[in-house]
Parts: C-alpha cells; structure tokens; sequence
C-alpha cells in the first residue's frame, strides 16, 4: 500500500474511533445568524489571512485534502466561481487537511486554485469544532455572520446550484 493509501485510511479510522469515544470533540459554537467565529488561514507561502480582516466581503471557508475525491471535484468548480465573483467581494479561504510532511503534495494541488489555500495544522479556526468530515464548507456574509454552517448540510460539497442558491445572493446584497 502507498503511504497516502495508509494515511487516508488511518484518518478514517481515527476519525470513526473519535466518534465512538468522545463525540463531544465536534463541539463548535456555529450559530448561523450570529457572529462567525474568527478563523486565520496561514497560506502556503507563509502569509496570515484573518477572517475578521475581511469585512465587508463575502467569505467561504473550506476545508480539503489531496486525498479527499469529492474535494478534488469542488475545488475547481469553486476556483472559477471565486475569479469571477472576486471583483463583488468573494474571498474563499482553503484550508487543507493534509500532514505538513505532505506539504509538497499540497502546493502541487493547490496552484491550480485562484483563492489562498494553507495547512489546517498551521492555521487557526477556533469555534468551527474539529473538522472531521470533507469537504465542508462556511460561509461568512459581509457583516461577518455566519450565513451557512457545513455542519448542517447533507450535502455539504459545492456545486453550482448550491453556490447561487447560498453565495450569489449575499454578493448581489447591497455592500
């Protein structure tokens, strides 16, 4: 077996065992309506991007990973939807799952992507609970509300219906 192979399973298996022990560790304090809980994204060439430096745009949180199937598919149709929205006021903000020793692996994936992307294990996003399921994603309005919460979707990946029935609006909201 290949070493992402075996890391990929070891994360569902940690996570699956996580889920029997201590099903409190998916504690957040999501409230959409209400403030979003700040989140820092340390991005793959050092900078710091800080959701609370970002008011009065749009913002998406997503979470992914090179080895997740389902990332690799959104993560092209959201690249595309944040370059043509950008000039509204779209951010999106990628943080990866990926082990820092894959960090080579992560760069390769993300220069494709037109947002900033980083390790989740170099970043910070208190409140958001511990991520355990991808891809999911937050949205932040341009208040710095949360708008939509992940945790709450049944079918939490992109796609281009869900964007313009969650995202397009809040671009076209009054600024």
């Amino acid at each position: 077996m290949t070493n992402q192979l075996l890391r990929s399973i070891a994360a569902v298996a940690l996570s699956s065992v996580g889920t029997l022990l201590a099903p409190n560790t998916f504690a957040n304090s999501l409230h959409v309506g209400e403030p979003a809980p700040p989140a820092t994204l340390v991005t793959l060439d050092g900078q710091r991007v800080a959701s609370a430096d970002l008011r009065g745009r749009v913002v998406i949180l997503t979470f992914w990973a090179t080895w997740c199937v389902p990332c690799r598919r959104e993560l092209p149709l959201l690249s595309a939807y944040a370059v043509s929205h950008a000039a509204q006021g779209l951010t999106v903000l990628a943080f990866s799952l990926d082990a820092p020793e894959d960090l080579a692996r992560v760069k390769h994936v993300a220069q494709s992507f037109r947002f900033p992307s980083g390790l989740l294990a170099n970043s910070s996003v208190p409140g958001y609970g511990r991520i355990w399921r991808i891809p999911v994603n937050f949205t932040i309005d341009r208040q710095g509300n949360l708008v939509d919460d992940g945790w709450q979707e049944k079918q939490p990946t992109w796609t281009a219906e869900r964007l313009d029935r969650i995202v397009t609006p809040l671009l076209n909201a009054a600024k």
